[in-house]
């Protein structure tokens, strides 16, 4: 995906430079050098993220408005047919947030690093609530498959320690992604011991204790920082094209234009080189199966977009 930039106003001298750090709707919280101004955008704009950079006119009593968007080094966010959300800008990593229990999606992993490939963003997954000891057999043979593709797995109890986390986030511009139940909340609690009372902060700003829930907030640590994101039980990937889709799955990369077809959908075609690597045990079929529900969804999102 392109970023267009928004031209800086001819007044840019007298505007000042911040880091967006919470986003509800066009509401916007930007920290800056002289602290965190509450600020809002002009006209219906809300194309702004958690880690954007940022010009900012003042509006004193603590307000802004929001003028400028720097450039970006990559944007993780989320479509469907119809809507998208954007997560957060310019990160150097993402942690996938699993758990022993609830049960996880093995295909929303898959989502959540298809979008991470598409953006050049190092993933990882974190395997939670490991002292809940019955499923963890389960748990870990189902992220084998992510595993066995380079895919770091660490295995944390958030209530006890977050210490093997803590090398792969040090210095680092992170989100954390996962579904609901995940144990995320306890999880972002343990690394950023404020977290809950920041989150009561940006509740009275904005006027609405429900909005924390749907709330995209950054947090310092360091010389990085951490990005906490609402749990979700779907991640659309409606923007992608079916080059970018079948690029951002790790493993297909060394068999892309060697099918026979040049648009093979890697389905039933003759001569698709992914296929016959599945035949052979060198790709994973739960993960082709992945690929095309997504894509299968991709298209389908398109054409109820032309509706």
């Amino acid at each position: 995906m392109t970023h267009p930039q928004r031209p800086l106003p001819a007044r840019a001298q007298a505007l000042t430079p911040g880091t967006v750090v919470a986003a509800f709707g066009r509401h916007f919280e930007v920290r800056t050098a002289d602290g965190i101004l509450r600020c809002h955008t002009r006209g219906k704009r809300n194309d702004y993220a958690c880690g954007d950079q940022v010009d900012i006119a003042p509006a004193g009593d603590g307000l802004g408005v929001i003028e400028a968007r720097h450039p970006r080094r990559n944007l993780l966010w989320r479509s469907d047919a119809f809507r998208q959300k954007l997560l957060a800008a310019n990160l150097s990593r993402i942690v996938i947030v699993t758990a022993t229990e609830p049960g996880f999606s093995d295909l929303l992993v898959s989502r959540c690093l298809v979008a991470a490939e598409s953006e050049n963003i190092s993933a990882l997954i974190a395997l939670n609530k490991v002292d809940l000891t019955a499923n963890l057999p389960a748990a870990r043979e189902r992220l084998a498959l992510f595993a066995a593709l380079g895919y770091p797995v660490v295995e944390i109890e958030a209530l006890l320690g977050t210490e093997a986390l803590e090398p792969w986030l040090r210095n680092e511009r992170v989100l954390l992604v996962g579904q609901s139940g995940m144990g995320k909340s306890t999880l972002i609690n343990a690394l950023v011991p404020f977290a809950a009372a920041s989150v009561g902060e940006i509740s009275i700003a904005l006027g609405s204790g429900s909005h924390t829930t749907t709330l995209t907030r950054l947090y310092p640590r360091g010389e990085g920082w951490l990005v906490d994101s609402p749990g979700l039980q779907t991640f659309g990937l409606a923007h992608l094209d079916p080059g970018a889709l079948e690029s951002a799955f790790i493993e297909f990369r060394p068999h892309l234009g060697q099918c026979r077809f040049r648009d093979c959908r890697h389905d039933a075609e003759p001569g698709c080189a992914l296929r016959a690597a599945v035949e052979a045990g060198t790709l994973s079929a739960r993960r082709i199966e992945h690929y095309h529900l997504i894509r299968n969804e991709i298209a389908a999102a398109r054409r109820a977009n032309q509706k």
